[in-house]
This record gives C-alpha cells, structure tokens and sequence, in this order.
C-alpha cells in the first residue's frame, strides 16, 4: 500500500456525488490493490437495497470501520486483494445474485452496481495505469 497525504479525509468524501464516489472508489482501490468489506463470524456483511442484496465495500480501512456501528458494531474490517476480488470474488458473487454497494457512508446507501460490472471498470483503471 502507498501512503498519500493528499488524500481528501472522510467528511469531504461523504460529500462527494455518487459518480465522484464512484471514481475515487476506482482510482483507490486500484492504486492500494485492495477493497474493504466488513466481516462478522458468518462471514461478509450484507445489504438489502429495494431490489438487490449486497455486498457492502470501501476503498480503505477507514472508511469500511464508519459502518461497523450500531448493528455492526461487532464486524471488524477486512482487506480483499484486487487479484483475489477479479480471480473469486466477482464470480461468487455473481452466481450467488448478490450486487456490491460502493461506499455506503453514515447518511447515504452508496452505489449498487453489479459485480462483473465493478470488475470491468477496476481492469479498465489497471490497464489505463499500465499503459502509462
């Protein structure tokens, strides 16, 4: 992981629109190699959104630990290798019908979107930062 005292702190996050959420979503995890969800001794936190139930997930520790409150209060925060997300994550959770819920924060749902679609996007950033 690097260390990037230029990265904006959680109160301007939380004012980011969702498509501003959803590219620095992108840009971190690609940049740290990882995503965060948040686990409890069954395993990964789920969401249940009108139409989909979700995995929840941040693109760093600190984010991911704002949630565990309240109900969550118990769950503890856990990095997922990017290489470890494209290899078993998307597929798992594709063919489980689950979608993933970008950043949901204290006052706000976050972005669904679908696995294979997340996916996409996060080897597109790989590939871009590669070309470079």
């Amino acid at each position: 992981m690097t260390e990037n005292t230029n990265k904006p702190d959680l109160n301007t996050i939380s004012k980011y629109n969702e498509e501003q959420l959803y590219a620095y979503f992108i840009s971190e995890v690609v940049s740290e190699g990882q995503i965060w969800i948040l686990v409890d001794e069954y395993g990964s936190v789920m969401l249940n959104t009108e139409d989909e139930d979700c995995v929840p997930v941040w693109p760093s520790i600190e984010m991911a630990q704002t949630w565990a409150t309240a109900e969550w209060d118990n769950c503890k925060a856990e990095a997922i290798s990017l290489d470890k997300w494209h290899k078993r994550w998307t597929g798992g959770l594709e063919e489980d019908g689950f979608a993933v819920v970008i950043c949901p924060l204290e006052d706000r749902e976050g972005l669904v979107i679908y696995p294979e679609d997340l996916d996409k996007a996060l080897q597109k950033r790989q590939r871009k930062l590669a070309d470079k």
